[in-house]
């Protein structure tokens, strides 16, 4: 948010001490002193706007922005997901997505499993819709097999993060791909160079050896089948068919926003009535609220649900999550202030001027600006800006290009922490407070894009050795 007439006149550094100091008073009020997140995350919100100098008659309307900005992407999301994944769950459909699964692939090879449908599925849509929708097949191999949740949570969550970071369609690698005019092609296979490795190393292999360390027990956000209901299960086509309807909907939209982009359709395309109706219903909000409503038909109505029980199994589910929306919401207020007070135009004044090398400074400043202000789309779309005339005058070829976005979008994850609303996410959903959050989440982000940043480098001198 801008504030019109209002300019920021303090330096980076009085900012960065504010943004630090309100960094560790955050942690305090919930890790010692027990305060609940939401109270905190408001308190702290609310002392670091009046300490950046936003004007006191601003200092409300900053806070709102930030919070109903966040809930307009979570609120629904999670909600209509905890819907889907309700109906799911107690049908006994997840049960049997993950009996067959656990068939394939064996017991030991679960968390490979979650997390290898998790790539697939990642493709398409973006991180928190994949994850909600992946939730009550986690939960329930959990469930089966025991070994607490991070072991099968953190490589599917991990895999969906892996995606959301490295690959177009998603919106991190695309903007920077625009600012760099980067070869779209080129970055899917860098992404891809990228991602499959980073993936089995720091969230499979990582989300294993965390597992071992904490046994979490499996939250009940989404409750359990009855006897009855698992005794007489939906089949197998039928909840791969309910799981997969809102991801191919979702990959309507991005698919049609990529060709209309790439120029693929005829110009004047996206004006046409039913390119935007078919882009609507792939918007993920709609195609949730379709699966919702074809799920209530299918797993309830047909099989002889009524529908007062219908309405009071999906009124049972909203209950759980009110904490995580709010929650979230409170931590994209956090992120909206410090965004406000104009921390990343400091940062990035005093970091463009960084005498290293383009691919690293281009990492470090990605991640000074994630660190300090949590929003990975401002710290990845602020720094494109930034060495975008510099990567157009270096003389790269189009693969180090392509190396150049993924380092960026590397950067913009590394240690999502209390000002990243997808820190609240994750941790709510899998029940973690935010100490535990912190040793797992923190760290598992922090690995994914420091390996993602190697690989990148290496592809980058390859790249420049054979150009």
């Amino acid at each position: 948010m801008t504030i019109e007439g209002w300019t920021q006149t303090m330096g980076a550094g009085p900012l960065l001490l504010i943004a630090a100091a309100a960094i560790v008073v955050l942690l305090f009020l919930i890790i010692k002193l027990r305060v609940h997140a939401l109270i905190a995350l408001i308190v702290v919100s609310l002392a670091t706007a009046f300490a950046t100098g936003i004007p006191a008659n601003q200092v409300v309307p900053v806070l709102i922005n930030g919070f109903g900005t966040t809930l307009g992407t979570v609120a629904l999301l999670v909600g209509l997901g905890a819907m889907l994944g309700r109906i799911v769950e107690t049908s006994g459909g997840a049960k049997v997505l993950a009996d067959y699964l656990i068939g394939i692939f064996g017991e030991k090879r679960a968390p490979f499993a979650l997390g290898l449908a998790s790539l697939i599925f990642g493709f398409p849509i973006f991180f928190d819709a994949g994850l909600v929708v992946m939730l009550p097949v986690v939960f329930a191999v959990a469930h089966r097999l025991g070994g607490g949740v991070l072991r099968y949570g953190l490589p599917a969550a991990g895999a969906f993060s892996v995606m959301h970071i490295f690959l177009p369609p998603h919106p991190g690698p695309v903007s920077a791909s625009a600012f760099f005019d980067a070869n779209v092609g080129l970055v899917t296979i860098a992404g891809l160079l990228v991602a499959i490795p980073t993936w089995y190393v720091t969230t499979y292999l990582y989300g294993l050896y965390t597992g071992k360390k904490l046994v979490l027990p499996v939250p009940e956000l989404l409750g359990h089948a009855s006897a009855e209901a698992e005794s007489n299960p939906p089949r197998f086509r039928t909840i791969i068919g309910l799981l997969l309807l809102p991801l191919v909907l979702i990959f309507m939209n991005t698919g049609l926003n990529t060709l209309a982009s790439s120029g693929v359709l005829a110009e004047g395309t996206k004006d046409q009535q039913w390119f935007q109706i078919l882009r609507t219903i792939g918007e993920t909000p709609v195609a949730l609220l379709i699966s919702v409503l074809v799920a209530m038909f299918v797993l309830g109505a047909r099989r002889g649900k009524d529908a007062g029980a219908l309405e009071k199994l999906l009124e049972s589910s909203l209950g759980p999550v009110c904490s995580v929306i709010l929650i979230t919401g409170a931590g994209g207020m956090f992120g909206g202030v410090l965004r406000t007070s104009g921390i990343g135009k400091a940062l990035a004044d005093v970091l463009g001027g960084l005498g290293i090398p383009l691919i690293l400074a281009g990492f470090l400043i990605s991640a000074i600006l994630r660190i300090a202000q949590g929003s990975a789309t401002v710290a990845l779309t602020t720094t494109a800006g930034l060495i975008a005339p510099a990567v157009a005058a270096g003389g790269l070829n189009g693969m180090q290009v392509a190396a150049m976005v993924i380092a960026v979008a590397a950067g913009s994850v590394v240690v999502s922490h209390v000002n990243d609303s997808g820190f609240w996410l994750v941790g709510r959903f899998f029940g973690m407070d935010v100490k535990t959050t912190l040793k797992t989440w923190t760290v598992m982000e922090t690995l994914i894009g420091v390996m993602g940043f190697a690989i990148a480098a290496v592809i980058f001198l390859v790249a420049g050795l054979a150009g």
